[in-house]
């Protein structure tokens, strides 16, 4: 049962455009989602693009100056641009603060020799070409979960459903969480509920999508969405800062991601990037404490989920017997 301060009505300037007459028309609670995180909650945190683990100590101390919780990081360039070390230190160092960590896996069609991605339909995408670019994802994953990493970020339908088969298997830890990529987001309710189906147990929706949009798709699946409150500029470069409360209201449970539209790309991410990586680093956090502080303002604060949860709750699978 969702409770009745997740679903009430909360929009910015809403008392002044009253008072002049100008009030919005009232919200509809059929269009408010039902789902929550499992423990309770109706949104996390994410701090996306945290390349190696001095871009995750800028993060963290960053976070704690600013007072700004943190449920997941993410890292964009992939698994095989860490070394092992690398990945053990971002692992305790997250660990320490009971962050979960997710690494992307493995080859993925712009850093390929495959032309078609290059052409104006884009054709094939951010996709695992061959057999190869497959096996090299599931590569990262055992590697980078052998090293502790318990979350993995994936932009191939076929690769995401052969790590969740791997799961299912014991190939890979079964505390694993599989999170689609914003590279390959569904834009429909049925796409989204396939990704659920194919073992995700995040979804990251483009930022583009309407309001209506999100309802459509909480009325399919309940499977957790990740959405960028701030894209980056290869992901349309959107700011949705002043919908936070009405994101939350339409598409929980739903992961908050800290982007940062206007700068630079850094994947993938090498040391000659370094001053960039972590400038931008620091910015997101920023940027994650304006909109927790709107929040607050909006008296839309009080459905976090608890610091430290991270399981998805009961979703819908696919038979993955053969």
């Amino acid at each position: 049962m969702t409770d009745a301060s997740a679903t009430a009505a909360r929009r910015p300037g809403e008392q002044a455009l009253a008072a002049l007459g100008l009030d919005a028309p009232a919200l509809d609670p059929a269009d408010a989602s039902p789902h929550s995180f499992p423990g309770g909650g109706r949104w996390r945190t994410e701090i996306p693009s945290c390349e190696g683990p001095e871009a995750l100590a800028v993060v963290l101390k960053e976070a704690a100056r600013l007072d700004v919780p943190i449920h997941r990081i993410s890292q964009g360039s992939g698994v095989w641009m860490l070394t092992d070390g690398e990945i053990t230190e971002m692992v305790e160092a997250t660990a320490a603060c009971d962050i979960e960590l997710c690494l992307f896996t493995g080859p993925r069609g712009t850093w390929d020799i495959g032309g078609s991605v290059r052409t104006d339909s884009h054709g094939a995408g951010l996709r695992a070409r061959g057999h190869d670019a497959v096996a090299g994802c599931v590569e990262d994953a055992v590697r980078a979960t052998e090293l502790g990493v318990r979350c993995l970020l994936v932009a191939d339908e076929g690769v995401l459903w052969t790590l969740h088969r791997a799961r299912e298997a014991g190939v890979l830890p079964a505390g694993t969480t599989l999170k689609v990529s914003a590279l390959i987001g569904p834009v429909n309710p049925a796409s989204y509920a396939v990704y659920e189906r194919l073992g995700a147990d995040s979804v990251n929706v483009p930022s583009d999508l309407t309001l209506d949009h999100l309802t459509e798709i909480r009325r399919t699946s309940g499977a957790p969405m990740d959405m960028y409150i701030e894209a980056p500029d290869d992901l349309g470069g959107y700011v949705r800062m002043y919908e936070v409360a009405e994101l939350i209201r339409r598409g929980a449970p739903l992961y908050l991601k800290f982007g940062l539209a206007r700068a630079p790309g850094i994947y993938p991410y090498g040391h000659q990037l370094r001053d960039v990586a972590l400038a931008t680093a620091r910015e997101r956090v920023r940027r994650g404490r304006l909109a927790l502080d709107l929040l607050a303002r909006h008296g839309a604060d009080r459905d976090m989920a608890p610091l430290g949860s991270r399981m998805p709750g009961t979703l819908r699978r696919f038979d993955t017997r053969p």
